[in-house]
């Protein structure tokens, strides 16, 4: 059993996996699909993740695959089974834990930042963390949960009413999920502000009502000529840099709320108008990870409801993760996964 390590600095090396005794709470999984997350990107250039990174250690939070042996006392899931995995185990002693705000749990430790993860051909995780999907499923698809999850945790997050309008910045593989959850959520518009032309094309094939590309026309203009106001009722930005942020707020209607969804670069600062924030009335939101969604996230999946696979762009085996990163990072790709076929 292999799997690539991550050695800091930009490097990678495959390894033997050690060897392990599968405790009796313990599933091993075989993985078939692992992608690549703009958390990934992050860790790659040095920052960290949802929590600290101590290399070496496998990358790969995002996973799906095949349930090849199970510990004693497992009842959940049985060998055979197509499993996506939660990657986010939380302590449930420190204080954020337990007022009910296990997202910010101080003792945060995930598979695929600081436990091995899932670009390997194994990984073993509790089983508590493993969700059965339905046999159907294609399994790269269902290596998309845990990104879902997380847009599932912002749109609650955000409030979405029905009837409401919504302006997504960005059209990635998150922005696209946004897209369509704003969608099912009763959104009565959805905008995509999103430069790349694949992106905007996808974009409208998973239900976005409109597309503006930012660079060629002025966003907060064809607002205006679409709705017939200053911007949405609802901003969800999905991009990670200041620019995309201050898109957002101009997209937003007086009484808005602002969604700031995305990883942002470390020490990223954007100058707020907190003028604008008092005479709009703004609420301006952020959103960590995915507590107690992930299971909803399946369930979503197994229905059919939302489109995924439209979204997976490229596929790289395991020994290129590196450049499963790297084609991560371009605008020819939306979502990028790692495979053992």
């Amino acid at each position: 059993m292999k799997g690539t390590y991550f050695l800091g600095s930009q490097t990678f090396e495959s390894r033997e996996l050690p060897e392990h005794v599968l405790a009796s709470d313990e599933v091993l999984v075989r993985v078939a699909a692992c992608g690549v997350c703009g958390t990934d990107v992050h860790i790659y250039h040095g920052d960290k993740g949802s929590a600290e990174v101590c290399p070496p250690v496998i990358l790969g939070h995002e996973l799906a695959g095949v349930v090849a042996q199970i510990g004693s006392g497992v009842s959940q899931v049985a060998v055979g089974d197509h499993v996506t995995v939660d990657p986010n185990c939380y302590c449930g002693q420190c204080h954020y834990c337990r007022i009910g705000k296990k997202q910010l749990c101080t003792n945060l430790h995930a598979i695929g930042v600081n436990w091995n993860g899932g670009f390997a051909e194994y990984c073993y995780a509790p089983q508590a963390q493993c969700f059965k999907l339905n046999p159907t499923v294609p399994l790269d698809c269902g290596a998309m949960a845990e990104p879902l999850a997380c847009c599932l945790h912002g749109i609650d997050r955000a409030g979405l009413r029905t009837g409401s309008t919504v302006c997504v910045i960005g059209g990635g593989a998150i922005g696209l999920i946004m897209v369509q959850l704003a969608k099912l959520a009763g959104a009565s518009s959805v905008v995509l502000s999103e430069p790349v032309e694949l992106r905007r094309k996808i974009g409208l094939a998973v239900g976005a009502d409109y597309v503006v590309d930012p660079t060629q026309e002025s966003l907060k203009q064809r607002l205006w000529e679409i709705l017939g106001v200053d911007g949405t009722d609802c901003v969800i930005e999905c991009v990670g840099n200041t620019t995309a942020t201050a898109q957002a707020f101009e997209a937003a209607n007086r009484g808005a709320t602002i969604l700031l969804f995305s990883v942002p670069k470390a020490g990223a600062i954007h100058p707020l108008n907190l003028e604008d924030v008092y005479q709009k009335e703004l609420t301006v939101i952020g959103s960590m990870i995915n507590p107690d969604s992930h299971l909803r996230a399946v369930q979503l999946i197994n229905s059919g409801r939302i489109q995924l696979a439209p979204l997976i762009t490229h596929h790289y085996p395991m020994e290129q993760v590196e450049n499963a990163i790297l084609m991560q990072m371009c605008d020819e790709s939306i979502k990028v996964m790692v495979g053992n076929g």
